[in-house]
C-alpha cells in the first residue's frame, strides 16, 4: 500500500496536520517512536497547556528570514483555534498578555487532537521508529523498526531538541542535513541563564526573590535582532529565570551582557529626592522599591551599607542610580536543552516555500513545527506556530 500522506511525529503540528489531511479524504499515517503522543501538550504551562495568544503576530517571533512565518500565520490565526476549542466545549481561560490555558488538563488539547485524525480515518502507528526517508522516483520509502512504509508525501515534524527526556531528538534536523538542507545552528531558547559567583556575589541568598524588571539583550546587528521586555525576573540558586529571562535568553548571544532595569529611573529619582527618605540607610531606602534582600545586595555592593541617605553625596547617588537602571552582566551560559522550553534556530527557510513549508528541492517533503527555523516568544506562540505551519502544510495539499 502507498499512503497519500505519512507524518513522521505525533506532536502538536504533526495531529493537526494530519487530522485536516485526513479530513480532505486523503489516506494519512501518523509514525511516533513515543509510548504517549503529545507529551510536550500535556507538560506544558504546568500541564494546562499554553494553547496559543490571542495577540500573536508575525513580530512575536524570531527567524533568520523574519518574513517567512507571515503568509501561515496570516491564513490559521489564534481565533481560528479558539473556534476549534469551543467546537470541542474545550473550557479556557485568559492568564496573562492573551496568552490562553485550559480549565483543566492540557489532556483535553491532546483529546481534541486525536478525534480530529478520527474525523479524517487517520491511521497512527506507535511506538515506531525512523531509520531513514528516502526519495525513490516521485514516492518516498520510510524505513521503520516495524518495515519500510512508501508515501506519495512526507511530513516531517518531530519538534526540536528541548526535554530530551520526553524523547525529543534531532531527528528533523539530520534528516535536512542528509538531504542537503542547510540547517541553522540551533541552541535553547526560552531558557533560563545560568551565573557564576562573577555575576552575583551572593547568588544563594537571593535565591526565590522575585520582582518586574526591564531586561534587554541582543543586538540590531544580530541574526534576530535586540530583545526588549518588561516581564517578572526571578533569581535561582543557579542563575536567573521566570518570563523576563526566558524572553530575552532567545536574543542572548554568548558571551554578551544582558541588561536589566530593576526600577524605572523617573520613579528611582523621585523616590530618591524625597524628604522623607533623608534620614533612611540605604538598605532601608531601596527596600521601599525592591524586596528587602535585593535591597540588602545592592546597598553592599554599592559600599553604602548601613549609611544614611543624607550622608551619600552626589556621585554615590549617581553609581547607584546606574547600577539598578543600568545593571548588566555577562551570564555564564544557559540551562541546556533539559530546561529549555523551545528550540532555536531549525531547518533553514530559505530552504522550503512559505505557503506549503515544502522542500523547494525535494517535491512532497514538508517541515512544519519547532524543527523549522521559525521561534515564538514566551506565552502560547509557538503553539500558535504549530497550527499555522500545520493548517499551511495540510491546505496545500487539498
Amino acid at each position: 500500500m502507498v499512503w497519500d500522506v505519512v507524518v513522521i511525529g505525533g506532536g502538536a503540528a504533526g495531529l493537526f496536520c494530519a487530522g485536516l489531511v485526513g479530513q480532505q479524504g486523503k489516506r494519512v499515517l501518523v509514525l511516533d517512536h513515543a509510548k504517549k503522543l503529545g507529551e510536550k501538550i500535556r507538560i506544558s504551562g504546568g500541564g494546562r497547556c499554553n494553547f496559543t495568544n490571542t495577540q500573536s503576530t508575525p513580530e512575536h517571533f524570531l527567524s533568520s528570514n523574519p518574513k517567512f512565518a507571515k503568509s501561515a500565520l496570516a491564513r490559521y490565526r489564534p481565533q481560528h483555534f479558539i473556534d476549534l476549542m469551543k467546537r470541542y466545549r474545550v473550557g479556557f481561560h485568559e492568564k496573562h498578555r492573551g496568552q490562553l490555558f485550559c480549565d483543566d488538563s492540557s489532556q483535553a488539547i491532546i483529546d481534541l487532537l486525536l478525534n480530529e485524525c478520527r474525523l479524517g480515518a487517520v491511521s497512527i502507528q506507535h511506538p515506531v521508529s525512523v531509520h531513514q526517508v528516502v526519495p525513490t522516483g516521485s514516492q518516498w520509502e520510510i524505513h521503520t523498526t516495524q518495515g519500510p512504509v512508501r508515501s506519495q508525501r512526507v511530513v516531517i515534524a518531530t519538534g526540536g531538541l528541548p526535554v530530551p527526556a520526553i524523547g525529543a531528538t534531532g531527528f528533523a534536523l539530520d534528516l535536512a542535513r542528509h538531504l542537503h538542507l542547510n540547517v541553522i545552528a540551533p541552541r535553547p531558547a526560552l531558557v533560563p541563564l545560568a551565573f557564576t559567583s562573577h555575576g552575583f556575589d551572593d547568588l544563594e541568598s537571593l535565591a526565590g526573590v522575585s520582582l518586574p524588571v526591564m531586561i534587554r539583550a541582543g543586538r540590531v546587528k544580530h541574526r534576530y535582532g535586540e530583545g526588549q521586555f518588561s516581564e517578572d525576573l526571578l533569581i535561582t540558586h543557579k542563575g536567573l529565570s521566570g518570563p523576563a529571562v526566558l524572553q530575552v535568553s532567545s536574543y542572548w548571544e554568548e558571551g554578551e551582557p544582558i541588561q536589566i532595569q530593576w526600577v524605572d529611573r523617573v520613579r528611582l529619582q523621585e523616590w530618591f529626592d524625597s524628604p522623607d527618605q533623608r534620614t533612611k540607610t540605604v538598605e532601608g531606602l531601596l527596600t521601599g522599591l525592591l524586596p528587602a534582600r535585593l535591597a540588602k545586595s545592592f546597598a553592599e555592593s554599592s559600599a553604602l551599607m548601613g549609611r544614611r541617605w543624607a550622608e551619600v553625596g552626589k556621585k554615590d547617588r549617581l553609581i547607584l542610580v546606574d547600577l539598578l537602571t543600568k545593571w548588566s552582566v555577562k551570564p555564564a551560559g544557559t540551562l541546556g536543552w533539559k530546561k529549555a522550553e523551545v528550540m532555536l534556530g531549525g531547518v533553514d527557510t530559505d530552504a522550503l516555500d512559505s505557503r506549503s513549508l515544502m522542500a523547494k528541492e525535494h517535491p512532497g517533503l514538508y517541515f512544519i513545527g519547532e524543527c523549522v527555523d521559525v521561534t515564538g516568544h514566551l506565552g502560547g506562540h509557538n503553539f500558535q506556530w504549530a497550527w499555522a505551519s500545520a493548517h499551511a502544510c495540510a491546505t496545500s495539499m487539498g
